[in-house]
């Protein structure tokens, strides 16, 4: 024989489940916001600052970064880098690039986010949130 459900655990059910897909359509919209605002830096990209010294001088720039080849190079568009010249602080290159990483880390996390909701979803349209042992 199937389960009886009550009506009071079927109301707070779908309670649940408005709740959830309220919150998954909220950051959705807040993802694409982010996706709009300019281009996301690659998964494994970050910027990191660098030090040149020439004749009793030192110099800072910065770079956009990969842990592997990612960046096209100047030279040759084929070949592929691991690092990216930005220049220095402020600069339209250099500041660009930290939003982009900026704006990656938080399309990235938003989607972290609605995954995890997406699951609770799961478990309460498919009743796996309370399973017999």
């Amino acid at each position: 024989m199937g389960k009886r459900v009550s009506r009071k655990s079927q109301h707070d059910k779908l309670e649940r489940i408005t709740r959830l897909q309220t919150a998954i359509a909220s950051l959705e919209t807040y993802q694409s916001f982010f996706e709009r605002q300019g281009k996301l830096a690659p998964a494994d990209a970050w910027v990191a600052r660098y030090q040149v010294r020439q004749s009793q001088k030192v110099y800072w720039y910065y770079k956009l970064q990969a842990s592997s080849p990612t960046f096209t190079t100047t030279s040759d568009t084929h070949k592929l880098s691991k690092y990216k010249h930005l220049g220095k602080a402020g600069c339209e290159a250099h500041v660009a690039s930290v939003m982009s990483v900026a704006r990656r880390t938080i399309v990235s996390e938003l989607q972290k986010t609605i995954d995890s909701l997406k699951n609770s979803l799961l478990d309460i349209s498919f009743d796996s949130e309370q399973e017999d042992i």
